[in-house]
């Protein structure tokens, strides 16, 4: 291995590196969870109006949706997404509000605590990919570029945090 990748991935030494990375990452996860933790279109009275809101924005992103030349047609969300978002979201929208904000909450707060890092980071992901693949840029590239090099980091990411506790203890039960 070489190393620069020993370093990053596998030396104690880079644990500093990874806090500052986790810290800002999983601020950032908590108060947008947090947002929509205390907005009653997500979790609450009229959960699931946002959600649909943006799902429903996401399809006007499709193939469907574009100029009459399909040839120069690029569409934001493709096919197979939206099949998924008419099939499976949009019918379950407050199921998926509830899951969308408790979901960004939770990353936050394991990322800041250091807590299972490698899981929480991919639950990050999962959902970047997710906003991503529905036609929202933002700052999802960036998070989910921060949430995989803190996925490959797994064995130090959370080393000074709860990880460093809770891997031992995780391995020996899967003895």
């Amino acid at each position: 291995m070489p190393r620069i990748s020993y370093f990053f991935f596998e030396d104690k030494r880079s644990a500093w590196l990874w806090l500052v990375v986790r810290l800002y990452l999983g601020y950032e996860w908590l108060m947008a969870g947090w947002e929509k933790v205390v907005n009653p279109a997500w979790v609450g009275d009229n959960a699931g109006a946002a959600i649909t809101g943006f799902l429903q924005g996401a399809l006007k992103k499709t193939a469907e949706f574009c100029p009459p030349a399909p040839a120069a047609c690029h569409p934001d969300v493709q096919g197979w997404y939206a099949w998924f978002i008419t099939n499976a979201a949009l019918p379950n929208a407050e199921v998926f509000s509830y899951l969308v904000a408790y979901g960004e909450v939770l990353v936050g707060v394991a990322l800041i605590l250091g807590f299972l890092v490698g899981v929480s980071a991919f639950f990050g992901i999962f959902m970047n990919l997710n906003f991503m693949l529905a036609g929202t840029v933002s700052v999802n590239p960036a998070w989910f570029v921060l949430g995989l090099l803190l996925l490959l980091a797994w064995r130090v990411s959370g080393r000074i945090g709860l990880d460093r506790y809770a891997l031992p203890f995780v391995r020996r039960l899967r003895r």
